[in-house]
């Protein structure tokens, strides 16, 4: 009975050593069935768990980049909003100081154009009193001078002072007209 499970050899003189034992087969094929069972039932839904939380872990992770690429974009954008906002700002700003520096500038010139019209008028003023000061001090001292020397010339006394005045004033009317014709000619010639 041995013999007709064993496979014969070719040359029909026993088992070959090739071939396995029928025993051997239906235990193996039995083996590997409960084996495909034992794999399919316990290790194969804990690889399709592993796969499944990595999925969800990629796809999460996935969402999230997108997410928060999605973010970034936004403050992205709402930063070249507001740097956009500051260099119009900025710009307000400059021409805001540009318009202000020629205000000043023209409020400077025209407070130094008043100013120096006020110095040249307190000039005009100061060297008109002083002319007329000079011109008192000189009709005075004229005037003695002309007494004393009309006095020697005529030889009589101007100790009179209506007559000295009167004198010293009519010897200056001359002066003056004598000028005043100098001047004239001057200017015609």
């Amino acid at each position: 009975m041995l013999t007709k499970l064993l496979p014969l050899s070719e040359a029909g003189e026993g088992p070959s050593p090739l071939m396995p034992h029928t025993a051997e087969i239906i235990f193996g094929f039995v083996f590997l069935v409960l084996l495909a069972i034992a794999f399919a039932k316990i290790v194969v839904p804990k690889f399709e768990k592993a796969y499944a939380e990595r999925t969800q872990a990629i796809e999460g992770g996935m969402n999230e980049a997108k997410q928060a690429q999605a973010e970034a974009k936004a403050a992205l954008d709402k930063y070249n909003a507001q740097l956009a906002e500051a260099r119009q700002e900025a710009a307000k700003i400059r021409e805001d100081a540009r318009e202000q520096g020629a205000q000043i500038i023209a409020e400077m010139r025209e407070q130094a154009g008043v100013e120096a019209e006020r110095i040249v008028s307190h000039a005009r003023t100061q060297i008109e009193a002083e002319r007329s000061q000079a011109v008192a001090s000189l009709r005075s001292e004229v005037g003695s001078m002309a007494t004393s020397l009309a006095g020697r010339i005529v030889g009589e006394s101007l100790e009179d002072e209506a007559r000295q005045r009167r004198t010293v004033e009519r010897f200056l009317a001359e002066l003056e007209s004598g000028e005043a014709a100098r001047q004239a000619v001057g200017t015609d010639g």
